[in-house]
């Protein structure tokens, strides 16, 4: 197993990395979660379909339901806290940034449309949209948001997608027919939240 297989595709690896390293795999789902959406140059982890996997892997038994929400939501909310305070430092001098390998900037952009259409209700929104869920804490920090404001959004974001993509994949990932199409469910995960995404960015900046 390569790292860089490991690192963009450890929703697929998930069930070996469980027979072999145990609870350590719990440290493994806040690393990628925490990275996933609290540094701006890493929107590219797996998130959805990595909820998905661990709710499933504890409905088989392998890993406790319990642990994995509460793991999942100390890493999504410390992740986007840890974005809007980097933003929040940061200021509106990121808008003078040019896309670089390490700044996408054109997910900016359209995670920026997104929060000037829709406000604070962006950041629970974004929680299901990859890449942009990425940015959007970051571009309230630049707008300067006021924290105890997002703090509250991204409580009520995190609670929603944590348990409710976890408690789908607890509930029903363990089905035949969900186990004989597993990896068509995962890329539906991958695919349908990015397409929502894309066409959301193309109104906004139509309309805007």
């Amino acid at each position: 197993m390569q790292l860089a297989d490991l690192v963009l595709h450890v929703d697929r690896h998930l069930a070996a990395l469980v027979a072999q390293y145990g609870l350590w795999v719990y440290a493994l789902l806040f690393v990628v979660v925490f990275v996933e959406t609290g540094v701006v140059v890493m929107p590219f982890l797996p998130g959805d379909s990595l909820l998905f996997v661990a709710g499933a892997l504890a409905g088989a038994g392998h890993l406790s339901i319990a642990a994995v929400c509460v793991v999942l939501l100390a890493a999504a909310v410390a992740g986007d806290q840890t974005n809007y305070t980097l933003g929040s430092a940061l200021g509106p001098r990121v808008f003078r940034w040019e896309k670089s390998r390490w700044f996408n900037r054109d997910a900016f952009d359209k995670a920026h449309r997104f929060y000037e259409r829709y406000g604070g209700i962006t950041v629970v929104l974004a929680r299901f949209m990859p890449f942009i869920r990425t940015f959007v804490p970051f571009v309230a920090g630049v707008a300067r948001m006021g924290r105890a404001h997002f703090t509250a959004y991204n409580l009520t974001g995190a609670l929603i997608w944590v348990l409710g993509i976890c408690m789908t994949g607890y509930f029903f990932g363990n089905l035949p027919w969900v186990q004989a199409n597993f990896s068509l469910i995962i890329w539906a995960l991958v695919l349908v939240p990015a397409l929502i995404a894309i066409v959301g960015a193309w109104r906004s900046g139509g309309e805007g």
